[in-house]
């Protein structure tokens, strides 16, 4: 599943994804600036870098994070 917001927000971006990673046993985050390399400069920093986060100024869109989970077995 993807998550997507065009929202820089922590509280709309990360936060969603980790309260939906609290809750929902076996879902796991998968590498979405690795799925997406064709487009350089997307992992959000520290922890957090399997999720994309676009920017207007470094990639002419609007502020687009990327979230991608996927249930386990």
């Amino acid at each position: 599943m993807a998550y997507v917001t065009c929202s820089p927000h922590v509280a709309e971006t990360r936060q969603i994804v980790a309260g939906v990673l609290a809750t929902q046993p076996g879902v796991e985050v998968l590498d979405a600036p690795a799925v997406l390399s064709e487009v350089p400069d997307l992992a959000c920093p520290g922890p957090d870098a399997r999720f994309a986060q676009f920017w207007p100024h470094r990639h002419g869109t609007d502020a687009i994070f990327v979230a991608l989970l996927r249930r386990g077995a």
